[in-house]
């Protein structure tokens, strides 16, 4: 009888949990947990309600005199019937009414007819200028970056569901909007190759891109660039082919062969004028990657699902994704003891806003600029139904891959499959694409297999795979819905791969938080410790490490046992290999930069040949 009781009330404890977590992700949906803030406004609704005695002021109207790419300006507001709900947006091209809609929309629909959402909005209440429901004035300030187009500021009434343009402010400009900005590294197909990736407004009729760059205090050369785009019909829905639209520019990327490994390297990014004259860019610099298995400090990052976030304030992004600034910010502080940075999927979150794109590279600039940003696909750049993405969700608001594939350079054979290989030092990395089929028998899990298989380790003892779901081990509310704390179909393939191959780590985002499991196989802990390991490898430490910026994830209430730490809070993993045989394994938070979970592993090379169970095969010729 106390036995029957016992598992009567342990039912009901996990009908409760079931319940709790069911309630949590109704209050996230309610509370927009996850919606791209701009897709709040239903600007195909606005209606005239132009009034003579509202105005709308900006100051300075001409910015970027000294090449800022960067400026503050300040909003003066004026309105005769202001209300809590009065809000302003930020447009740009500045000129916004139906000239710019496409052909397929019908203007005729209402007046105005307004086909392109803002970049950016701001309530008029906001912050400082609470008073403003009764005194009909504001003074906001808000912080715009060149984005190869003029700007204009709108006052609009009825809140963001059905929007009244009241006023709308004077023009505003950079001083060439079209400069060569936000420079974006990565590492090239091979380990001596670098690629530096920016945007601009200067197409090929009209400019040549260059790369000039050279060993620090050495002769500087030149280099060309290769020039991409595309257009609405590269997109496959909306909000991207329509409200979401913004011309992305010119995307460049010129191709650093041949470099010295560990030297410093200068570099600038310009367009020669098909009249003889150049535009450049600003001077950076960055250090080139080392020999593969060459024996040095290196220093790895590696986290998921960072998005953006406004530093004025506006997009109401401080509930949307509250760690993005913290997290890019601790990386800055951070940049000497950083040699490469890894951002494994959900980068923007965009979600069809095309604008945003430029909004996050003018955000990772100081460090995309200094460091190689490697990234990989999730399903906010790629899924969307009928595109061939192995999840049938909308979650890329339209984008279906394109903006991720042309705004970053990665190493693949084809950037439409997102997955790659590339080697740092005594690192092999192997980086997957959740959002196509990774099952045995797929054309990815050749890849998979290949990449893993064909790393030396003797020479680059430490193998990291990375992918943006959790295809290993992760105790979220959702996953532990699901009842295998995975994603579905995750592990099944790949977990004799990780085994077999004695995969030393394995990250994964998706999931909005932290975790670290034990070495592990077949749910099964296979080496004790929790700080540190040595000997021979036993099974793969997976982590999660989701927590770069987004809204943040539930835990299950049941922790498994090979969960060994568990955070609900922002962050990112740091990996410092010291030489071939100790590795140092650092997780920080955002908010302070300071270490809250970390292991070693000390090893030498003949324990990584060893074989432990399933790893090595049952057979041989000899036998």
């Amino acid at each position: 009888m106390k036995l029957q009781r016992k598992e009567k009330k342990m039912e009901k404890s996990l009908l409760l949990l079931v319940l709790l977590s069911l309630l949590g992700l109704a209050l996230a949906h309610t509370n927009g947990f996850g919606e791209q803030p701009l897709s709040k406004i239903a600007i195909h609704r606005t209606t005239l309600a132009l009034d003579n005695n509202a105005s709308v002021i900006v100051s300075p109207s001409l910015v970027g005199l000294k090449g800022e790419d960067t400026e503050w300006v300040t909003v003066d507001l004026v309105s005769p019937n202001p209300s809590s709900d009065d809000w302003i947006g930020v447009f740009s091209p500045a000129k916004f009414n139906s000239s710019t809609c496409p052909p397929e929309n019908d203007p005729k629909q209402q007046t105005p007819y307004i086909c392109s959402s803002p970049i950016k909005y701001m309530f008029a209440n906001h912050e400082s200028n609470s008073q403003y429901a009764s005194t009909g004035k504001a003074s906001l300030r808000f912080q715009l970056i060149n984005q190869r187009a003029d700007f204009s500021f709108a006052l609009f009434s009825g809140g963001l569901a059905n929007p009244k343009l009241v006023a709308v402010s004077n023009f505003i400009s950079f001083d060439n909007p079209k400069a060569p900005l936000y420079p974006r590294l990565a590492q090239g197909k091979s380990w001596n190759e670098m690629t530096v990736t920016w945007t601009s407004g200067y197409d090929i009729n009209e400019a040549v891109p260059i790369v000039e760059w050279g060993r620090q205090g050495e002769t500087q050369s030149r280099s060309p660039a290769a020039t991409l785009t595309f257009d609405r019909t590269s997109l496959c829905g909306s909000p991207a082919r329509t409200v979401g639209w913004r011309d992305p520019g010119f995307i460049h990327t010129g191709f650093l062969k041949n470099l010295w490994p560990n030297s410093v390297y200068t570099y600038r990014v310009g367009h020669l004028l098909f009249k003889g004259s150049y535009i450049w860019g600003k001077n950076y610099s960055f250090k080139s990657s080392p020999y593969p298995g060459q024996n040095s400090l290196q220093r790895v990052v590696i986290f998921g699902d960072m998005g953006k976030a406004e530093r004025d304030g506006s997009n109401e992004y401080s509930n949307y994704q509250p760690g993005s600034l913290n997290t890019t910010d601790q990386l800055v502080n951070d940049l000497n003891d950083i040699d490469i940075v890894f951002h494994i999927g959900d980068i923007t979150y965009a979600n069809g806003y095309i604008s945003q794109w430029d909004q996050f590279t003018s955000q990772v600039e100081p460090i995309a600029s200094k460091v190689p940003y490697m990234i990989a696909s999730g399903n906010h750049e790629r899924d969307w139904p009928n595109t061939g993405s192995f999840y049938d969700k909308t979650d890329s608001g339209g984008e279906c891959g394109v903006l991720a594939e042309t705004m970053f350079y990665v190493p693949a054979e084809n950037r439409a499959k997102f997955w790659y290989s590339t080697n740092y030092g005594m690192f092999h990395f192997c980086i997957a694409d959740t959002e196509h089929d990774w099952r045995e028998g797929t054309e990815q899990y050749k890849f998979i297999e290949h990449c893993l298989a064909s790393v030396d380790r003797q020479k680059q003892p430490w193998l990291i795979f990375a992918a943006h779901r959790v295809l290993g081990y992760s105790s979220d509310y959702y996953y532990g819905l699901e009842g295998a704390f995975e994603e579905p179909m995750g592990r099944e393939s790949l977990q004799k791969l990780w085994q077999k191959y004695k995969v030393d780590l394995a990250f994964y985002g998706h999931v909005h938080n932290y975790e670290r499991s034990c070495p592990i196989y077949q749910n099964q802990c296979v080496k004790s410790g929790r700080s540190h390991y040595s000997g021979p490898v036993d099974g793969t430490i997976h982590v999660v490490v989701g927590g770069g910026g987004s809204h943040l994830s539930t835990f299950s209430g049941v922790t498994p046992r090979w969960s060994l730490y568990r955070d609900y809070d922002y962050g990112f993993v740091k990996l410092t290999a010291f030489n071939h045989s100790s590795l140092l394994f650092e997780y920080k938070k955002s908010s302070d930069g300071k270490v809250y979970d970390s292991f070693t592993i000390a090893r030498e090379y003949k324990d990584v040949l060893a074989c432990v169970h399933d790893s090595c095969a049952p057979t041989t010729l000899a036998s």
